[in-house]
């Protein structure tokens, strides 16, 4: 018998639960993704008994030559991928990682620019409740009312006026392609540090499909899970002058010891994110995006900022007769998982929103293309469009079914194409 189920079949149930969950459902969340069975096994690996602290070669315990090893091809491997001249790989998460940067180069009472968290920005960006609202001055720039991409004008404008110490570009829910070289010429104009939060777009800046922002940027975090795909977790960029810094921030200002199990798992997603095979799944993830967006566009649905560069977009249900809580709830009532959002100028609150949030890494990853997209957004288009009617959303179960069983999340070879 399997040792957890003798252990805790409590939880190994559970787990069981999940795993036939993900297999018999669709994840379209843009922050969710599926990683390799070598992922698996190195986050659950021996280096799980190990407690570390400290970095390679300065550890507060002994019998940590592996984790320096492992931590060190972390390191070299993440610099290498993105071109950076400096990497530290312990933050536990993006948030942690922004609150890293943010304690190397603040002190509270800052004057900090973040994306408008209603207008696609992320919470760690300032958003009064967090600990980055509370502890820094952060003020909102933008999108325009128009186009619905970043206002760099208005950015240039809110910068002069107020002087800020820094500047966060990036998001959770923007579509469209970031213009570093824009960002740091308003840093340059007005002398403040520029951090880009890369965490959605690391898969795509490492395969070549998003402009870098390593060659603008003073610091650059991200996350090792969405379109990177790996190990749960995160690592910060940043040149050598800002090195020392960044590490003391890390540890030991902002985290105690970490799991070289986890960081063992970014090393391998590193090493995975330089190969062909990456890049193409990248291109992929892409071009799937641009044809789910185009069908729903093509169909009368609105797609906030007019389409999408990235793995995410934006759909303006509100503008069908329907909130996004709504249209949440009618997806995964027939086994798709989509996220409610805000659109830009959205007048509802964010629990019920005008908008659902769609990305296609964790398809992608399954081993979606072109024609499983076209009947993806068929099976969207038919729901959304009766979202209360038995009969249609009968039909759409049977169709998400039939597609989950021809590409099985693990046991099949669509992950390891």
């Amino acid at each position: 018998m399997d040792r957890l189920a003798q252990i805790d079949p409590e939880v190994a149930a559970l787990l069981a639960q999940e795993r036939s969950r993900q297999n018999q459902t669709l994840q379209l969340i843009p922050s969710q993704s599926l990683v390799d069975e070598a992922i698996l096994a190195t986050q659950g690996s021996i280096l799980t008994n190990l407690t570390v602290e400290g970095y390679p070669g300065q550890r507060y315990f002994p019998g940590c030559e592996v984790a320096d090893a492992v931590e060190r091809l972390a390191i070299e491997r993440a610099r290498a991928l993105f071109g950076a001249e400096h990497a530290n790989v312990q933050p536990h998460s993006g948030v942690n990682a922004n609150l890293a940067v943010y304690l190397a180069a603040l002190a509270p009472g800052d004057t900090v620019l973040g994306l408008s968290l209603r207008h696609g920005g992320h919470l760690s960006h300032g958003y009064d409740l967090s600990l980055s609202g509370r502890t820094y001055r952060f003020l909102p720039y933008p999108v325009a009312r128009d186009t619905e991409q970043i206002d760099y004008e208005a950015l240039r404008d809110l910068a002069r006026r107020e002087r800020p110490r820094m500047i966060v570009a990036g998001g959770s829910a923007y579509a469209r392609t970031l213009d570093f070289a824009r960002f740091r010429a308003v840093c340059d104009e007005v002398e403040a540090l520029l951090l880009v939060d890369q965490a959605h777009i690391g898969g795509l800046v490492a395969a070549g499909l998003h402009p870098s922002p390593v060659p603008h940027a003073d610091f650059v975090t991200g996350t090792t899970y969405k379109t990177l795909g790996g190990g749960k977790g995160a690592y910060i960029l940043c040149s050598a002058a800002h090195a020392e810094a960044i590490d003391r921030a890390v540890f030991p200002g902002m985290q105690g010891s970490f799991g070289p199990h986890t960081v063992a798992a970014k090393a391998v997603t590193f090493q995975m994110a330089m190969t062909e095979d990456f890049r193409a799944r990248q291109r992929q993830i892409v071009a799937n995006a641009r044809r789910l967006a185009g069908r729903l566009q093509a169909a009368g649905w609105r797609i906030v900022a007019g389409g999408t560069d990235t793995h995410l977009f934006l759909v303006d249900v509100g503008s069908q007769g329907l909130t996004g809580q709504q249209a949440e709830a009618a997806l995964a009532a027939v086994g798709i998982y989509v996220n409610r959002n805000l659109i830009p100028f959205d007048e509802r609150p964010p629990l019920v929103a005008s908008g659902i949030r769609v990305g296609t890494p964790a398809v992608t990853f399954r081993g979606f293309g072109r024609d499983e997209m076209d009947a993806v957004a068929d099976i969207l288009l038919r729901v959304l469009g009766r979202p209360g009617d038995g009969a249609v959303r009968e039909a759409a179960r049977a169709r998400v079914a039939a597609l989950c069983g021809r590409y099985p999340v693990y046991g099949g070879e669509s992950l390891r194409r």
